[in-house]
C-alpha cells in the first residue's frame, strides 16, 4: 500500500505553524505493506512507515526534528550548529547536512560508545559523510554526560565570537519532538486509506525524541494508537521514565494535557550487549528485511526495532488480523562501518 496526502494535512490539527520551522525533508513519507515478511513470519498484516526516505543526507528520522530545531536556530541568528552523538551517529550526519542547507557551520562531539567494532568504524559510514558535509569533529571517551560536554563547547565557541545553537543528542528535546507530533498526524491521515486503522505501532526507542513526539501527537489528536518502543540501549524502566518525561514537556509546548506513564510501552529484550553492538537478532533482522522486502536497516536503531517486531510476532503478541505499523527511522549509511560483522554472520 502506498499512501499520499497533502503536506498541509500535518500542520492544521496541531496548529504547528506557530513554531519556527525550515523545510528540510520530503514529507509526508510513504506507508508500504510488507507482504513477503508478513507471510514469512506467518504473522499479522505488517506495514512500514518510510522515514528512511525523508531525503536529507540519505534520510532518517532526525530530519523531522531538525526542521524545528534549525528553524529555531535561524530565528535566533545562529551561524553554527553544535551537537553530539556516538561515532556512527545518524543525528550528527543529518545535522551536518542541515547546516549546509541553511549556510551554517556544524561542530560535533563524537562519543566512543562502542567498545568492539570493525576496523573502519571510525572512518567510514556516517563519519565519512560528516566530513563530506564539512563538519568539524572532536571525540570523547564513553560514559561522559555528552550533552553537558557539548554545551560547554558551545559556550567556548560563543566566547570566541561565534553564534552557536546547541542541539542535544538525537535532537531530543521538546522542540525536536515536534517533528514526530507532526508525523503522528501524518499517520492518522494515512490510516484513512486502510479498511481499518493500525492496531500497533512498533519502533526503535533511543534518545526518546521520536517516541515522545509520537505519543504527544497522538494524545493531542485523541488517537489511542499503542506504541511499542524497542529499546536500543537502556533498561526498560529507565527508558520509560525518559520517554514519559519528554512526552510531558512536549505536550506542555503544544498546549496539551498530561499523559499517563502507562501509555509508554518499552521492550528491552533486544539490546544485546549494548548500544551500537548488533545482537544475533539484529543481524537476522537486517538479512530478513533485505531479502524479503528489499529494505536496508541500520545495526544501531532500525534493525533492533525490527528484531523486536519479529520477536513479538513469533511470540504471538499480535492477533493474526492486526495491522501493525513499523516506523523505519533510517540509518543505512552506517552499514559500511559494520561490513565485517554483518557479512561474517548470516543472522
Amino acid at each position: 500500500m502506498n499512501t499520499t496526502a497533502p503536506t498541509s494535512a500535518s500542520a492544521d490539527g496541531l496548529n504547528i505553524d506557530r513554531f519556527e520551522r525550515v523545510s528540510l525533508g520530503h514529507l509526508m513519507t510513504e506507508i508500504e505493506a510488507m507482504p513477503r515478511l508478513s507471510a514469512h513470519l506467518g504473522g499479522p498484516n505488517l506495514f512500514i512507515k518510510r522515514d528512511d526516505c525523508t531525503g536529507l543526507a540519505t534520510g532518517g528520522n532526525k530530519t523531522r526534528k531538525l526542521e524545528f530545531l534549525v528553524g529555531e536556530a535561524v530565528a535566533e541568528g545562529a551561524d553554527m550548529l553544535v551537537t553530539q552523538g556516538a561515532v556512527q551517529s545518524n543525528h550528527v550526519r543529518q545535522t551536518a547536512a542541515a547546516a549546509c542547507k541553511v549556510g551554517m557551520k556544524c561542530h560535533a562531539l563524537l562519543e566512543r560508545r562502542v567498545p568492539k567494532h570493525d576496523d573502519n568504524y571510525e572512518s567510514s559510514g556516517n563519519v565519512f559523510l560528516d566530513k563530506l558535509f564539512g563538519a568539524t569533529l572532536e571525540h570523547r571517551p564513553a560514559g561522559l554526560d555528552m550533552n553537558a560536554e557539548a554545551m560547554a563547547v558551545t559556550e567556548k565557541l560563543r566566547s570566541e565570537g561565534h553564534k552557536p545553537y546547541f542541539i542535544p543528542g538525537g535532537g531530543s528535546n521538546p522542540t525536536g519532538a515536534l517533528g514526530y507530533a507532526v508525523c503522528a498526524e501524518e499517520i492518522v491521515a494515512q490510516e484513512n486509506d486502510l479498511d481499518k486503522p493500525f492496531d500497533w505501532l512498533v519502533m526503535a526507542t533511543g534518545s526518546t525524541g521520536t517516541h515522545a513526539g509520537l505519543l504527544a501527537g497522538f494524545q493531542m489528536l485523541n488517537r489511542d494508537l499503542p506504541i511499542m518502543g524497542i529499546s536500543v540501549r537502556q533498561p526498560r524502566e529507565k527508558q520509560i521514565a525518559a520517554v514519559h518525561g519528554l512526552t510531558q514537556r512536549t505536550l506542555a509546548k503544544l498546549g496539551g494535557t498530561e499523559i499517563s506513564e502507562d501509555k509508554v510501552i518499552v521492550d528491552d529484550g533486544y539490546v544485546g550487549e549494548g548500544y551500537g553492538i548488533p545482537a544475533g537478532s539484529t543481524i537476522e533482522a537486517i538479512h530478513l528485511s533485505a531479502r524479503q522486502e528489499g529494505l536496508l536497516l541500520d545495526p544501531v536503531y532500525s534493525a533492533k526495532g525490527m528484531a523486536g517486531l519479529i520477536g513479538l510476532v513469533r511470540d504471538g503478541f499480535f492477533k493474526p488480523t492486526d495491522n501493525v505499523l513499523f516506523l523505519h527511522t533510517g540509518g543505512s549509511s552506517a552499514l559500511p562501518a559494520y561490513e565485517e560483522t554483518l557479512l561474517s554472520r548470516t543472522g
